[in-house]
């Protein structure tokens, strides 16, 4: 995409990422509100900060891991040790970089169970779903070509290693800061900035080779 195109594309990609980031939908002042009722054994302030949170984690877990179970798995076992350690929080971060954290590492560890057994192949057919209402926007890029599009980009990111395809997806999909991916990835923020340009000239070389301009990583934000 050139031109135009590729600038309304961009602006598709913003408006997709504010309407699908639920924690973001909260005020952090009212989401650490949140954190010390649940601190405190209120229940019904901890349903709320999961159900902020749930389907980004989700989404994110599952674009690492390429396997609804496991990333079902990961996302229920990310929620139960970040109640257990609650206490540890620390408040100057989002609730949800603390969750990608415990997630991520999660996902890592079951990624390297299953490469000791059989491989698995992606599972692709049960992808996070689609909302039923969409904006005129989303329904662009939810068209056949943009489809095929991000199909092809995703099959080309799933043969990055673990913490490159972390690093993109916190960038592209969740719009973080390398600050925050680094937080969340337990490294330095120089690292981060290391693996994303090692992806991205990757990546480019490949999509290169399939007729597919990098700039198209957008779609990863879809």
């Amino acid at each position: 995409m050139k031109g135009k195109n590729l600038a309304m594309l961009k602006l598709i990609q913003r408006d997709r990422t504010a309407d699908s980031a639920d924690g973001d939908r909260i005020e952090k002042q009212e989401e650490l509100d949140l954190i010390d009722r649940a601190k405190r054994g209120d229940r019904g302030a901890g349903r709320r900060l999961v159900d902020l949170h749930k389907q980004r984690l989700h989404t994110f877990i599952w674009r690492i891991v390429r396997d609804t179970d496991m990333a079902e798995e990961v996302c229920q076992e990310t929620f139960l040790r970040a109640f257990r350690a609650l206490a540890s929080f620390k408040r100057e971060y989002r609730f949800s970089t603390w969750l990608f954290t415990i997630g991520y590492r999660l996902a890592l560890n079951q990624m390297r169970a299953r490469s000791h057994r059989k491989d698995v192949v992606a599972d692709l057919s049960n992808a996070p779903a689609v909302r039923e209402q969409q904006t005129p926007q989303e329904r662009v890029l939810q068209s056949e070509q943009a489809t095929q599009l991000r199909q092809i980009i995703w099959q080309e990111v799933d043969r990055l290693n673990p913490v490159q395809k972390a690093s993109l997806l916190m960038f592209y999909r969740e719009g973080l800061s390398c600050k925050d991916i680094a937080d969340s990835l337990g490294m330095p923020v120089a690292t981060v900035k290391s693996h994303m340009h090692r992806a991205r000239q990757r990546l480019r070389v490949r999509l290169e080779r399939l007729g597919v301009d990098d700039q198209d990583l957008m779609y990863l934000g879809a």
